[in-house]
């Protein structure tokens, strides 16, 4: 919004200028999601514990001690990061890019599928929610409007990491991968977030390595030097991904240990919503796997105990996901959460290396 009403003043005010520029931009809406998760946060939270007296339900197969620690924490603070990206996404993000509003409508759209599973769980105090088939349903349709959508933008193309100028046309099957990435991703951020702070940081970290390459993919002349696929447009996803980076940070100032407010699957889906439909339009989809290993590697550790203990009867970890099985070897919880960050934070890198290995 801003972009479009300073740009044609440019000429009469000389800082106007600083609004063509992608950077200023991309800085400018995280430090402005920042103030307005600090705006919103407190009242939201105060809200939240007076319309939820018990508090987010805690599943009774967890952790015993995450009944009494955990216990009358609210949840759905999802909303502040929802409230706080969204706003700052279109104050600075140039509005006639399709490219914005794909992501945007994919995480707005998660996030109201999250909403509603907390609401249920709260309101019925049950820790299920919405059944997960539902979910999975109105999920795929999201990811796979999405997929349409880019497709007629960019075409049904995937391209492979390490290989330049290599393009796979997926042709039909391209929403059926959309689907597989980003409600893949969507659903992996959802299984880390199981203590205060573990999953926001990993998410802030992967949006900022997501934000790089977009920006970078979406630069001609930086394409072509480190030669990877030249996406038009894709640029402009630096500023929704500086507005994630702000409002996860905010969120954080509330998240860390101990808790004021989880995020539910309110904000869990929705950012991994995000993530997943950004590394599409970026063309990395396939790099985010590394970007996001950690979710990855949460997501593989309920799989391998699901099936292994259906066809042996034995679990492979002492309870799944994985930061539980550490919780079990008795970590702590910071040190549990730190330790991610730390692993976090070298898989993005080396997400970024692979931008010069062709």
């Amino acid at each position: 919004m801003l972009y479009h009403l300073l740009r044609p003043h440019m000429e009469e005010f000389i800082l106007f200028n600083l609004v063509r520029y992608l950077t200023f931009r991309t800085g400018a809406a995280l430090l402005t999601a920042l103030f307005l998760t600090f705006l919103i946060g407190p009242p939201l939270i105060r809200w939240l514990k007076r319309r939820q007296k018990n508090g987010q339900p805690i599943r009774d197969d967890g952790p015993q001690h995450h009944l009494i620690e955990k216990a009358g924490t609210p949840t759905m603070g999802g909303l502040m990061i929802l409230a706080s990206l969204a706003i700052s996404t279109l104050l600075w993000a140039d509005l006639a890019n399709p490219h914005v509003w794909l992501v945007l409508g994919v995480t707005l759209g998660f996030g109201l599928i999250g909403f509603i599973d907390d609401y249920l769980k709260v309101t019925r105090a049950n820790p299920r929610g919405v059944p997960g088939g539902v979910k999975l349903l109105f999920e795929t349709l999201i990811a796979a409007g999405a997929a349409v959508w880019l497709a007629a933008l960019q075409g049904p193309t995937l391209a492979l990491p390490f290989l330049k100028d290599v393009m796979v046309d997926l042709g039909a099957f391209y929403p059926a991968f959309a689907v597989l990435v980003i409600a893949g991703s969507a659903n992996a951020v959802n299984l880390t977030d199981g203590l205060d702070g573990l999953a926001i940081m990993p998410a802030i970290i992967a949006a900022g390595a997501l934000g790089l390459i977009a920006y970078l993919v979406g630069n001609a002349i930086y394409a072509d030097y480190l030669q990877v696929v030249y996406v038009r447009g894709a640029g402009e996803l630096a500023v929704f991904c500086g507005a994630l980076i702000g409002a996860g940070l905010g969120f954080l100032w509330y998240n860390a240990p101990p808790a004021m407010v989880f995020m539910g699957d309110t904000g869990s889906l929705a950012i991994g919503g995000a993530l997943g439909a950004v590394a599409m339009v970026a063309k990395h989809e396939l790099v985010l796997i590394i970007i996001g290993g950690l979710f990855v590697l949460e997501t593989v550790s309920v799989i391998v105990q699901v099936v292994s203990f259906k066809l042996t009867g034995r679990r492979v970890f002492r309870m799944a996901p994985l930061h539980h099985h550490f919780e079990h070897k008795g970590w702590s919880e910071p040190t549990i959460v730190i330790r991610f960050w730390i692993i976090s934070l070298v898989l993005a890198l080396i997400g970024l290396a692979t931008l010069k290995l062709r």
